[in-house]
Parts: C-alpha cells; structure tokens; sequence
C-alpha cells in the first residue's frame, strides 16, 4: 500500500514539476517589472490557462524562427549580430520535475493515507516554483506567497473534518502567525537581510507547520535558518560572497520546513 502510494505521489511530483519551468521563467523578473509573456528571442508565449502551462521549450526558436528585432539587428550588422540562434528551451527543466517527485514521494512515505497529504501534495509544486525563483531573482512574488498561504490554511481546514488525521488547524493557523510575526520582526530589525518576500512565505510555512504542534514549527524555522548559514558560510569561506552579500533565503526556509514535515508526519 505504501509503496504504491508512494509511487503515485512521485508521479504527481514530475507531472507538476514539469510546468515549474515555465511559470519560474514568467515569475523572474526584477520588482516592478511585468511578468514575462514571451521568450528570450520575443516569441509570445502560448498555451493554456493564459499561457502558464506549458513546457519550457518556444515551438518559434525550435523552428528556426526569431523575432523581428532580432532580424532587423541581423541585417542591419548591428548589435546581436554575431549572436547565435537562440535556444529553443528558456528555463532549465530537468531538475524541477526531478525534485518536485522526491519530494512527493518522501511526503506521501511519511504521512502515509492520512487526508493532510492531499495538502502537502498540492502545496509541494508551489514550494518548488518558489524557491526556483527566489534562486533565481531574489524575490518572492506576492502572486504567489500570500495564495499559497491561503491554500494552506483552507487545505488544511477540510483536512481537519476528515477522519484519521493526525494535526490541529488551530494549531496551524497559530504556527503560520506565530512564525510570520517572527520574521516581520527580523525584518523591522535588518530590512536589508531578511526581504519582506521571506515574512509572507512563513505564513504558509508556519501553517503547515504548526499542523504537527510547536516542536515541528521550531524544528523547521531552525532548520531554515541553519541551511542558510552553512550555505552563506560556504560562500565566505570560498570566497564567493562577503559578509554583507546578500543571499535568496527563500530555498532554506522551505528545506527546512520540508524536513519539518517529515520529522512531523513520521512522528504522528
């Protein structure tokens, strides 16, 4: 039972891994900046629900096919003259499915049939598109953060009317408060180190968190803040970064919280 539960989950991880690309590539983008609505080589992007779902792959540059300006460029011996055809992919799309799918099936091993797996199931693809674009741009898009703190919250609701499962939603409205209003104090500390993109994350994290009690909202929000340190003191000590370099924190909190998680349900 376990093992085919785990194996549906995994397949749910690639399928929804696989439209991660895209919607990073439309997300990243500097704030204030329109989110993205055609390819590196101007190609518009196309497909359903207003062009979100799709592959990473622009069906104009497969083709052979490049925008206007960039014709014009061509024949006019201007600059991007020289500059090769582009890459019919424009956003990396190997990884995303691959890790979406780990870390679905790791989830549906330790929560096994309870009803919050629907919940983590549904959650971890978002989770995987915002940490791809904090990665990426340093930013955690409002268009994302404050829904996905939505989604868990009524998730988890109607988890908490099934039978046989295994967390508190009083709880986990509390654990979202609770660690949103930590952050929102780091950041009136030190705006310049902690983004407010970080404060709207740890709601949905400290939701899904504070489903499973208190010592699984420390243990996430600790985990999230010692990845981000080793990562930064790697940095320092490779001499990639100083110590005033700012780092995306996004992808930490949401390691951590995901180690939470497990930590949570294998415990319950």
């Amino acid at each position: 039972m376990y093992a085919m539960l785990t194996g549906v989950a995994a397949l749910w991880g690639v399928a929804t891994g696989l439209l991660v690309p895209r919607a990073a590539y439309r997300f990243s983008v500097p704030p204030g900046e329109p989110r993205r609505d055609a390819c590196p080589a101007g190609h518009p992007l196309t497909g359903p629900a207003r062009a979100w779902l799709g592959a990473a792959r622009c069906g104009g540059c497969a083709e052979g096919t490049v925008a206007e300006g960039a014709v014009a460029k061509t024949r006019a011996g201007g600059p991007g003259a020289d500059t090769p055809p582009p890459t019919p992919r424009y956003a990396p799309h190997r990884l995303a499915p691959v890790v979406t799918a780990l870390a679905c099936a790791a989830l549906a091993r330790s929560t096994g049939t309870r009803p919050e797996l629907a919940a983590w199931l549904l959650l971890a693809p978002v989770a995987v598109l915002l940490a791809s674009i904090d990665h990426r741009v340093h930013r955690l898009p409002d268009g994302l953060t404050l829904p996905a703190a939505g989604a868990a919250v009524v998730l988890l609701r109607l988890a908490a009317l099934l039978p046989e499962h295994a967390g508190s939603w009083p709880s986990a409205l509390l654990g979202g408060l609770v660690l949103g209003a930590f952050y929102f104090l780091l950041f009136l500390v030190n705006p310049r180190g902690m983004g407010f993109g970080d404060v709207k994350l740890a709601l949905s994290l400290g939701t899904v968190l504070g489903w499973y009690g208190w010592p699984v909202v420390f243990a996430g929000g600790f985990a999230g803040f010692l990845f981000g340190a080793v990562y930064g003191a790697g940095l320092v000590a490779l001499r990639r970064a100083g110590r005033k370099t700012g780092i995306p924190f996004g992808p930490f909190m949401i390691a951590g919280a995901f180690l939470g998680l497990l930590s949570g349900g294998l415990a319950a």
